[in-house]
């Protein structure tokens, strides 16, 4: 660790040290670098990282909290201290020393216990009410082009290149916080925006370096802080993008590890052989479960070990501390399959027992809706798996959507895909916790995917704002960004119009945007607006019925108590290239005595009598 990132956590993390002992032990971090009193759980445990602390005992001289171990591991350099704080524990700083075998005094070290938000246990997470916007930090908006090279971190500035650092930043995100209200979205999920110190490709943040330090080309920790607090007052949410499979290869542990086994493989690469299917196969072996598990992702991404009890505990608490430390609404977990499973049992259980009503979402890749329902809580499962994951990501669904609108149509494909995807629901615990989308960063954009058609994008949008879960959207689907020609990653998260200085167009202001562009922001702006006050869509009960000739029905609706009677939505969606006429004698059970419908996005009225008309390639969202 460097002196500057030393330096990093004796201001920020009020870690304040004897000057006079400083130059006999050298501490290069504690981590956590805080704490705070009030803790569900009344356990923590600091590592220490610096030169030979397996030659120290630790004691303390505090009431606040007890010491109740210290361990060593095979590397002398790292000290794990188990305290118990106490319920009556006030904030404060307090003190640990490090003493010599003889007994005496070397080093204090003086560690703050903070005090906690009012009500921080039982903040709610983000759930169905929510609109996520999935935001890649480096390509969003440059709001400070003083940081887009930082000395001692190796990678600079070079918008040249697809894979490079373009410079966009929090402030930049902060900044466009009065757009992203606008279109109607209510959290937001960034990529990842911790330390990622790699010689190159390092502005997509998943390569760790730092887990408790913001990339300083992203801004700082007060800066990420700021944004989660000017986010909530516009009422948006930040999720935080937390990695718990692997880190960066540059990171401090692969040049000093605190155990043998802290890394699966040590340092040598072993690839994972991506084989999720045998972490529940029935017929499998324990050489492709591990196989599965225990592989590194690619050579820069070193797989960590949660086999290792001090290792868990770190990311545990690492992730508990940012939630309390940001003020985050939930967390998405990266690659979910991939780390040890009982791992993830204890992970989720510990960080939901700290905020019961917090959100966790898991990717879990697959196409199969079985496989990606295993992960989620409450699933009755064939191997008695314990999970408290609430959400999971939808890529079933995602898939569905794109094949539904198209393919030709026949008797099992085209729009009947979407039907056939979530009549298969009945597997999930609670599909309404689901996280929808048309796409992400890791996938060609959605309006590539649908061949470059503004409509079928719009049909994409209307559908995931009024069915089941939790949707979330990709920066630039509201102006139509797209990847033409190429699936690189690079330039799938290309810069957002309007976030860099020189952009002749920009999203921001609708200044220079395409006709379609500007039309897709309007739509999408319209959609989600009305969305975010709609709790019909929200919790309402899905209908829906089976596709005939292209077209696909379903209806939201909810009871209202006050009023003894049924408010609904009604979405008709008309995937075919030609206007067509649906009969509506094969809803009557659902219209009832509804005689007049509005088009959420046009205004225009609807006399619902004997037939609609339907444009081509569109999705028609009714308020009755």
């Amino acid at each position: 660790m460097t002196k500057k990132n030393v330096l990093f956590y004796l201001i920020i993390s009020s870690i304040f040290i004897n000057p006079v002992a400083f130059a006999e032990v050298n501490l290069r971090s504690v981590e956590p670098p805080s704490w705070w009193v009030g803790m569900s759980s009344q356990k923590l445990q600091l590592m220490l990282h610096g030169d030979k602390l397996a030659n120290y005992q630790v004691t303390t001289s505090s009431n606040s909290w007890q010491i109740e171990s210290v361990e060593t591991s095979d590397n002398a350099n790292y000290l794990f201290i188990n305290l118990r704080i106490n319920d009556n524990a006030k904030a404060g700083n307090y003190p640990l020393t490090l003493r010599s075998k003889d007994g005496k005094a070397i080093h204090t070290i003086n560690y703050s216990l903070n005090q906690r938000r009012k009500n921080s246990a039982n903040r709610e997470g983000f759930n169905s009410s929510d609109v996520i916007y999935l935001i890649t930090p480096d390509r969003f908006v440059n709001g400070d082009y003083s940081n887009d090279t930082v000395a001692s971190l190796s990678e600079g500035i070079n918008r040249e290149y697809e894979g490079g650092r373009y410079g966009g930043d929090i402030q930049g995100i902060i900044d466009s916080l009065d757009f992203i209200e606008s279109v109607g979205y209510t959290q937001i999920w960034l990529n990842p925006v911790l330390e990622n110190a790699q010689e190159k490709y390092s502005y997509h943040g998943y390569s760790t370096t730092d887990y408790y330090q913001v990339d300083e080309r992203f801004g700082s920790n007060e800066l990420y802080r700021e944004l989660s607090s000017k986010a909530k007052q516009k009422g948006i949410g930040l999720i935080k993008d937390i990695i718990l499979n692997h880190i960066g290869s540059g990171h401090p542990w692969m040049r000093d590890m605190p155990n043998n086994d802290w890394i699966n493989h040590g340092t040598q690469f072993v690839s994972t052989n991506h084989r999720r299917e045998s972490l529940h196969d029935p017929y499998g072996t324990e050489e492709d479960r591990e196989g599965m598990a225990s592989g590194w992702f690619v050579p820069t991404m070193p797989d960590l070990n949660q086999r290792n009890e001090k290792l868990a505990t770190y990311l545990i608490q690492n992730s508990i501390w940012w939630v309390e430390y940001a003020d985050l609404s939930g967390i998405r977990l990266d690659t979910y399959p991939y780390p040890d499973k009982d791992f993830l049992t204890r992970y989720t259980r510990e960080v939901m027992a700290e905020y019961p009503n917090l959100n966790i979402v898991g990717e879990e890749w697959s196409l199969n809706p079985i496989t990606v329902a295993y992960w989620q809580k409450g699933k009755q499962r064939h191997d008695n798996y314990e999970s408290y994951l609430r959400s999971v990501m939808d890529f079933p669904l995602q898939d569905a959507v794109v094949k539904g609108l198209k393919e030709k149509e026949s008797w099992s494909d085209g729009i009947t895909k979407i039907y056939q995807t979530l009549a298969t629901d009945f597997v999930y615990a609670h599909p309404e916790e689901l996280v929808i989308f048309p796409d992400n960063h890791d996938m060609s954009r959605i309006h590539t995917q649908l061949d470059h058609d503004p409509k079928l994008t719009k049909m994409a949008l209307a559908f995931f704002a009024t069915t089941r879960g939790i949707p979330q959207i990709f920066y630039g689907t509201e102006v139509l960004m797209d990847n033409p020609g190429t699936d690189s990653h690079g330039i799938i998260r290309s810069e957002f119009p309007g976030g860099w200085k020189d952009h002749q167009a920009s999203a921001l202001t609708g200044k220079g945007l395409s006709p379609d562009a500007k039309s897709m922001l309007e739509f999408t702006r319209k959609l989600f607006t009305w969305r975010k006050s709609n709790p019909l869509i929200h919790n309402g009960k899905l209908t829906h019925y089976a596709p005939q000739d292209g077209v696909y029905v379903y209806f939201r609706t909810r009871e209202s108590k006050a009023h003894q009677s049924y408010k609904q939505v009604m979405v008709i969606m008309n995937k075919n290239d030609q206007d067509t006429e649906v009969k509506l004698e094969r809803f009557n059970k659902m219209l009832g005595n509804a005689t007049r419908a509005t088009n959420i996005i046009s205004g225009q009225d609807y006399i619902l009598k004997d037939t609609i008309m339907l444009p081509s390639k569109t999705a028609l969202v009714l308020e009755f």
